[in-house]
């Protein structure tokens, strides 16, 4: 409700293929907010290059710019999978 007068600030731990982060923010513009911010700990390029393919106009707010992503889609040097570190899954 009222979205066009409210700032938002996505946040999640990691952003590594770009790919959840890109589909929660076109959800989010569907919603015509004033602003849209991202926010995570740590990113690489390819995230980040994939956000700025999909929605230029978003700032990215990160903590460090790790290397590269490998095969299975993890960031390298990276801190592991996010989900297992938050809620002990591993």
């Amino acid at each position: 409700k009222n979205m066009e007068e409210r700032d938002v600030v996505v946040v999640d731990p990691m952003l590594a293929t770009g790919n959840s982060a890109v589909a929660a923010v076109t959800r989010l513009k569907q919603l015509n907010p004033k602003s849209i911010k991202f926010l995570c700990l740590l990113t690489c390029p390819e995230g980040i290059n994939a956000m700025h393919r999909a929605h230029p106009d978003v700032p990215i707010f990160t903590a460090a710019i790790d290397r590269e992503l490998n095969d299975h889609g993890y960031i390298l040097p990276g801190l592991g999978d996010a989900g297992d570190r938050i809620f002990g899954t591993q």
